[in-house]
């Protein structure tokens, strides 16, 4: 699975099981309550991910170099913040409205650099967010605008950008760790952000705002849970940060546009049908995403290079 063909395969892998998993999440809900259904999912999924990391890289990559503040910090963004904001959206709008809204991470992240570095987005990708944005209000309507300035819709799905915000600063935060395998990285990130996930959890439920499930409750869901562990929370994460390599953050973003696509489908074959508007807006979203992620890569490929640009200011000089 090395060279392009296996990062185009392993993003695409990605996009489909999370595609799903918003599915199967809300089908969980039904019966665990979003912060200990986190909980008991990220337990396992850390323990899978320590035994992977044990033997692939031996102890020694356990080491946290210094880096432990850090990595907990950031390991508490990316999957207490997500998980645990995004997953109670989710008991509160559809399947497909939440992954059209984490589709909208390539454009969280131009905010986020623009916030932080002062780097300013292109027009293009201004342009496209506003297209993107009025695509996402369509599909959270059903079609209806209008119903989102008196609130009666829109509430779930503005918890689940909250929560794409935190995996997005999560992942600029990786940028620091690039001597890091991405099993490295994700295993000790998700150990460590599993603690705050537990903590938020034990707090909400002695404070009676988070109801416990009961056994019963958990066996019943635990085919969904086994999904949200194992593909969702594994096996995605981890061909995901493997694709960047390969292909790049770009064309992986690119292919990841296929996520609310999948959940589309799979609601779709389940018996749900959309309005016109609503696919009118998915389409809006989508081809906002996929036109901003090529423009701003034709327009990079166009720039002269700093040795271009050295060489042309030269002759410059000579004249003058």
């Amino acid at each position: 699975m090395k060279g392009f063909g296996g990062g185009v395969a392993f993003a695409t892998l990605t996009a489909v099981i999370w595609g799903g998993q918003f599915v199967v999440g809300k089908s969980a809900l039904s019966r665990v309550d979003p912060y200990p259904l986190t909980t008991i999912r990220y337990a396992l999924a850390a323990m899978l991910l320590i035994a992977l990391l044990a033997a692939v890289e031996g102890r020694r990559a356990f080491a946290l170099e210094g880096h432990g503040w850090r990595l907990f910090g950031l390991g508490s963004l990316g999957f207490a913040g997500f998980n645990l904001i995004a997953y109670t959206g989710l008991e509160h709008t559809t399947p497909q409205s939440a992954a059209l809204v984490v589709a909208l991470a390539p454009l969280v992240t131009a905010i986020a650099l623009w916030v932080r570095d002062g780097v300013r987005p292109p027009r293009v990708t201004a342009v496209a967010m506003a297209v993107a944005l009025v695509g996402v209000a369509l599909v959270i309507s059903r079609g209806d605008p209008a119903s989102l300035v008196d609130g009666s819709v829109g509430a779930g799905d503005l918890l689940v950008l909250i929560g794409v915000t935190s995996f997005v600063l999560y992942t600029l935060g990786a940028a620091r760790y690039r001597d890091f395998s991405p099993l490295r990285y994700t295993t000790l990130t998700a150990a460590l952000g599993w603690l705050t996930i537990a903590g938020a959890t034990a707090l909400g439920a002695v404070a009676g705002l988070v109801p416990m499930p009961s056994s019963g409750d958990v066996v019943a869901v635990s085919p969904e849970i086994l999904y949200l562990v194992i593909p969702g929370a594994v096996i995605a994460v981890l061909t995901w940060n493997a694709s960047i390599p390969r292909i790049g953050a770009q064309n992986t973003a690119l292919i990841g546009n296929l996520i609310p696509v999948t959940t589309f489908v799979i609601e779709i074959a389940r018996g749900y049908r959309p309005v016109p508007l609503e696919l009118v807006g998915a389409a809006l979203t989508i081809g906002a995403l996929a036109a901003n992620n090529l423009l701003v890569r034709r327009a990079a490929a166009r720039a002269p290079r700093p040795v271009e640009r050295a060489e042309r200011r030269e002759p410059e000089l000579e004249a003058a």
